[in-house]
């Protein structure tokens, strides 16, 4: 069984910074990309990052310049640094992470969620 633990969320000020974990464990053969999505209330969810296994990475616009997606593969974690946060990105924020069990095929797995909140 796989799961994705994450971490780190919490209520911040504008402006305030806020740095997510998430970290898979289970019977890991290999993980591919990691990503975080978010989901804020009335809205669908939207992707906020992405990470290869090579370290290639991709951003969603409202992401780019404030929030950093990084990884630790001898962790199997995945982390978001957010920086400048505002009022829009508080929201339900979700990792995905692509990887196959030993003897099977690729996955995607999603973690539990965590509140970001950005509120004065």
């Amino acid at each position: 069984q796989v799961q994705l633990v994450e971490s780190g969320g919490g209520l911040v000020q504008p402006g305030g910074s806020l740095r997510l974990s998430c970290a898979a464990s289970g019977s890991i053969f290999i993980i591919n990309t990691m990503g975080w999505y978010r989901q804020a209330p009335g809205k669908e969810r939207e992707l906020v990052a992405t990470i290869t296994n090579g370290g290639g990475t991709s951003y969603a616009d409202s992401a780019k310049g404030r929030f950093t997606i990084s990884r630790d593969n001898a962790k199997n974690t995945v982390y978001l640094q957010m920086n400048s946060l505002k009022p829009e990105d508080t929201a339900v924020y979700y990792c995905n992470v692509r990887l196959a069990e030993y003897g099977l095929g690729y996955k995607y797995y999603w973690g539990q969620g965590t509140q970001v909140t950005v509120s004065s």
